[in-house]
C-alpha cells in the first residue's frame, strides 16, 4: 500500500516505468475506492458525487493507456481503454442532460426578463435586442398557423423557429359616417389593421410552452439515462471492468521500450497543437463538421493533460485550464443548441413555441462563439508562454 501513495517528488525520482507504473496504480486505487463509495452512499448527492469520481478516475486511466501504450502490454491496453470510455460516457449521460435542461431554462428566463431600463439622456435603440444582441424588435410573420420546414430556413435568430401567427386585418370596419354639419372636406381615415404583437411578448408567451416541452424531452431522457446507469453497474460487462482496474492497482503490465515519458507526452501535446491551429478554417458558428472539430480538440486537450499530471509535479498551468474549460462550455452551449433545435422540430407546437425555441437556439450558439473566442486567447496566450 505505502508503494501506491509515494509523493511526487518520491515517484519522479525513479524511472520512466516506475513513474507510470506508479501513477496507475494511484488512479486505480482511486476508481475502486470511488466504487465503493458509490455502492456505499444513499442520498443522491452523494451518489453524484462518487459517480463523477468514478467517471474522473476511468477517464484518466483510459488516457493514459491510450498516450503511453508503447510502454505498456499492448493487447491489454487495447482491450480495457474502450470499455473504460464505455463506463465513462454511461456515467456521464445523467449529469449531462440535467445540466443542459438547467442550462436552457435559465437561458429562456434571461432572455425574457425585461430589458433594464435606458439611463436617462440616452435614446433607446428603435430595435428591441436581447441580452445576447439578437433582433426581437420584428420577429418573421407568416400566414396564421403556418410554419416552414425547419431545414429551408437560414441559420440565424429565426433560423430553427417557426414563424409566429400574424394577425389578420380587420376588414369589416367601415369608415365612420361624418358627424352632421361637419367638415367633409377632410380626409376621412383608413381603416387600421390590427397592430401585431411585440416580439417580446410573442417570446415570452411561447417560453413558458418552450421550458415546459424541453423539461418534459430532458427529463424523459435523464431517466432514461439513470435507469441505463444503473443497468450497466450491475452488468457482467462491468463487472469485468472493474476486475481489470483492481488487477491494475497491484500489478501494472509494463514492458520494456526505448521511447520515454517526456517523448510520448511531447507528441500528445504536438497532436494538440496540430489540431488547434487548423481551428481557423472551421469556425463557422453554425456547421455540425465545425462542432466535430472543436470537440476533437478539447479530447486532444484533455490526454495532453493527464499526460502533463504523469510527467510532472507541478500543478497543471492556469492557462490550460482556462483553455479547458472554454472548450467544456463550448460543448455545452453546442449540445444545448442541438437539444433547442430537436424540440423544435415536435410536430404540433405552437408557433410561440416555435418561435421561442429558435430564440433560444441562437442564443446558444451566440455562446458557442463566445467560447470560440475565449479559447482562442487563452490559447495564444498558452502558446506565447510555453518556452
Amino acid at each position: 500500500m505505502a508503494q501506491r501513495h509515494l509523493e511526487s517528488s518520491e515517484r519522479l525520482s525513479g524511472n520512466d516505468v516506475d513513474v507510470l507504473g506508479c501513477y496507475l496504480r494511484s488512479q486505480a486505487t482511486e476508481f475502486l475506492r470511488s466504487l465503493r463509495q458509490h455502492r456505499e452512499s444513499g442520498a443522491a448527492g452523494d451518489t453524484a458525487d462518487a459517480a463523477r469520481a468514478l467517471r474522473r478516475a476511468a477517464r484518466r486511466i483510459s488516457g493514459t493507456l491510450h498516450t503511453f501504450r508503447p510502454l505498456l502490454d499492448t493487447d491489454w491496453s487495447d482491450a480495457l481503454r474502450p470499455e473504460l470510455a464505455w463506463l465513462s460516457g454511461t456515467l456521464a449521460r445523467e449529469h449531462a442532460y440535467a445540466s443542459r435542461l438547467d442550462r436552457l431554462t435559465s437561458a429562456l428566463h434571461t432572455l425574457t426578463s425585461p430589458p433594464s431600463p435606458t439611463p436617462r439622456g440616452s435614446a433607446p435603440d428603435p430595435a428591441a435586442q436581447s441580452p445576447q444582441g439578437l433582433n426581437l424588435a420584428h420577429p418573421p410573420q407568416g400566414r396564421e398557423g403556418a410554419a416552414p420546414a425547419l431545414g429551408n430556413l437560414p441559420p440565424g435568430a429565426a433560423g430553427w423557429a417557426r414563424r409566429p401567427p400574424a394577425p389578420r386585418a380587420d376588414t369589416t370596419t367601415s369608415p365612420p359616417a361624418p358627424a352632421p354639419h361637419a367638415d367633409t372636406t377632410a380626409p376621412t381615415p383608413a381603416p387600421h389593421a390590427e397592430t401585431p404583437p411585440p416580439a417580446r411578448e410573442t417570446l415570452t408567451l411561447g417560453a413558458a410552452k418552450a421550458s415546459a416541452l424541453l423539461e418534459r424531452q430532458l427529463t424523459l431522457a435523464r431517466t432514461r439515462a439513470h435507469s441505463t446507469a444503473l443497468q450497466a453497474l450491475g452488468s457482467a460487462r462491468f463487472h469485468a471492468v472493474a476486475d481489470n482496474v483492481a488487477v491494475l492497482a497491484s500489478d501494472v503490465p509494463l514492458t520494456t521500450a526505448d521511447t520515454g515519458l517526456e517523448k510520448l507526452a511531447a507528441e500528445a501535446g504536438s497532436r494538440l497543437a496540430e489540431a488547434a491551429t487548423t481551428l481557423h478554417h472551421t469556425s463557422h458558428p453554425y456547421s455540425p463538421d465545425a462542432d466535430a472539430a472543436w470537440h476533437h480538440v478539447r479530447l486532444l486537450l484533455r490526454l495532453h493533460r493527464y499526460a502533463r499530471e504523469v510527467v510532472s509535479s507541478a500543478p497543471v498551468d492556469a492557462r490550460l485550464l482556462d483553455a479547458a474549460d472554454a472548450l467544456n462550455a463550448h460543448r455545452d452551449a453546442a449540445e444545448a443548441a442541438a437539444a433547442a433545435a430537436h424540440a423544435a422540430r415536435t410536430p404540433r407546437i405552437a408557433p410561440t413555441t416555435a418561435y421561442a425555441l429558435g430564440v433560444l437556439h441562437a442564443d446558444q450558439r451566440h455562446e458557442v462563439a463566445a467560447a470560440r473566442l475565449a479559447f482562442g486567447q487563452a490559447w495564444q496566450r498558452q502558446t506565447v508562454g510555453t518556452p
